[in-house]
Formats: C-alpha cells, structure tokens, sequence
C-alpha cells in the first residue's frame, strides 16, 4: 500500500476523441470547472514535480524522427513517384502518399522494421520485445499530436499528484496489458501507438476515485463524467483500423493498478499534527481498500500470466470468445470489417 500521503486534490477535466484530450486550466484549490466532465478531490499545496511526462513526449517525438528518417519516402523510387510523396520539401522526412497513410506518416513496412505490434513476429519469430515497442510508435503525426496532447492533459495531472514512479508503473504495465490482449485477438494487422498506456491511465483515475472516495466531492458527478468518457472512446473504438483490443487491455489494466498504486489514506497529515505527542497513529486505510488492493494483485498478476501464456502458445483470443471481435469493429454499409 501507498505511504501515508496528504490528502491533494486535482481538478481536471479529461475528454478524448479517439485519443484527443481537452483540458481547462487549474483555478484555486476549491474551484470547479465549468465542464460537463468535472474532475474534483480535495487539495493541498504541496504537488511532484512533473518531468517523466514531459520526458516521454520527448522520446515519443523524437522516435517518430527517426522513424520518418529511416522511412525515406523520397528514396522509393522503386515503387512509386518521389512525387508521391507528401510534403516533399521536407526530403527524407516527407510523408507517405496520402491513400496509403492518410495520417501523415511512414508506411507499415517502415513500422513493422521498426517494432510494430505483429502476432506473427511475436509469436512465430519470439520478437516479443515488440509488446513495449510498439508503445513508442506512432503510424502519423496527427496520430502522434492526439496521444501526446492527451498524454500531457492526462499524465501531468496524475504525475503531479502521485509522483513519476507509480504512473510510470501505470503507464507502461498498461501499454503490455494492451499489447497482450490486442495480440491475442489481432492476427491480421500491426499496431502501433501509446492509447493503450493512455486507457491505463483513465482506467487508474478511475479505480483512484473508486478506492479515494471519501476524499472527493461531487463524487457522483465525477464517475458519471469519467464513465461518459471511457464508454465514448471506447465505442470510438469500433471504427475501422481502431485497435479497441488495445484500448481495452489498458483500461483493464490501469483499472486494476490504480486500486494497488494510487490508493490514499482517508485522513490528511494536518490531523496527525493536532495529535498529542506520543500518541500512536493508527493507518487511516479503510479495510474496502486493503481488500481492493489484494483482489486487483491478484487479478493483474493471474490476468497478465494467463494472456501472455495463451499468446506465446500460439492461441487465438477469438476462438474462446466468439462475440469479442464486435468490440473492435462492426460491419456496417459503410464499411467491411473482414477487408481491415
């Protein structure tokens, strides 16, 4: 269990379409935001500095350069007009043709080279490394710009409040439980991207508000709003060339880490001050939380063995769970889910 923290508070507001993120900027301790998805908990002065966020936008950025730097598009003569190519000025760095990658990226043989989520190179090649890669790539710079922006609006918030350890543990446990569980299920394509670390972390602010309930106010406006959030984003999900299965495994993951990382002590530091010398402290966790701690180590250690087992032994999620690829797509008029 966490130490003994002050009782902080974080006033957010998180929206994501797909992965997009809308934030208000933070008013005083006891503001609310005018926002139909209010984020609210009680607050102290004292906040983490942020610098592993900022740090991993850095890396993620900086990955998408060298990826567009190996990438080349320029060079491909041999398969297509330099002229092809998007924003041709930019040499080596100009993007692929639109009508093969309409995000402003590299093309998937570039990405797949360089660690892309593919079942038959994790499973077939023991390439399993590619389950943390994968996180660091992104298939287009508007791919990229809509999960940093969410990873800032997110991720800063959580780090100020519960230090760069625990959400760096949430976030890249929960970039491998949606690598896991999007393998299991997804033969047929590669992925790439950080929005299964990003549901861990939406999934945390909810198991955080669950186990810190006490502490917050406006409790049922707050699930209410962050609930609407994760079922919109999820149901986003279900569009083609979305890898739901990876949204979902983050958010079950940071879901269950956030009940064991980010738990609080329901009584602030100030009411031990105001104690007698001497007297002893007795651990203001309440037992619902030490028992939602146990249960979530539980279901994350069995939940990650158990997934990472089946997929290193060649099984296919969808042979056990029939109705499970309606969660990633469904066919309509518009569009073919076995064509994706």
């Amino acid at each position: 269990m966490p130490g003994d923290d002050d009782i902080e508070s974080r006033e957010g507001t998180v929206k994501r379409n797909s992965y997009n993120n809308d934030d208000d900027n933070n008013n005083n301790r006891s503001s609310v935001y005018a926002s139909s998805s209010t984020y609210v908990i009680v607050d102290t002065d004292s906040q983490w500095t942020s610098w592993l966020v900022p740090m991993v936008v850095v890396a993620n950025v900086s990955v998408f350069v060298v990826v567009m730097y190996v990438n080349n598009c320029s060079d491909h003569r041999h398969t297509r007009l330099a002229g092809n190519c998007v924003a041709t000025f930019l040499g080596r760095f100009s993007f692929e043709p639109l009508r093969e990658n309409p995000l402003f990226g590299p093309s998937s043989s570039t990405l797949n080279k360089l660690g892309a989520l593919e079942w038959t190179k994790v499973v077939i090649n023991h390439q399993g490394w590619r389950l943390i890669t994968c996180i660091w790539l992104h298939a287009g710079i508007i791919h990229l710009l809509v999960n940093m922006l969410s990873l800032v609006f997110i991720g800063i918030r959580l780090e100020q409040q519960f230090g760069f350890v625990r959400v760096g543990i949430i976030y890249l446990l929960s970039g491998f439980g949606a690598s896991v569980l999007s393998s299991l299920f997804n033969r047929n394509n590669i992925s790439v991207g950080a929005s299964g670390a990003l549901f861990g972390l939406l999934g945390a602010m909810l198991s955080e508000l669950i186990t810190n309930w006490s502490i917050y106010t406006n409790k049922a406006a707050a699930l209410f709003s962050l609930l609407i959030i994760i079922a919109i984003n999820l149901a986003i999900g279900i569009l083609p060339h979305v890898d739901n299965f990876a949204h979902i495994g983050g958010l079950i993951t940071g879901f269950l880490l956030g009940f064991v990382l980010l738990c609080r002590p329901q009584f602030g530091s100030l009411e031990r001050e105001n104690l007698p010398a001497g007297t002893p402290f007795k651990s203001n966790y309440k037992p619902y939380q030490y028992a939602l701690w146990l249960v979530s180590v539980v279901l994350l250690v069995v939940g990650l063995t158990v997934a990472s087992v089946m997929l290193f032994r060649g099984e296919n999620g969808n042979d056990h769970c029939r109705w499970c690829r309606y969660l990633t797509c469904v066919s309509t008029s518009r569009w073919d889910c076995n064509e994706n």
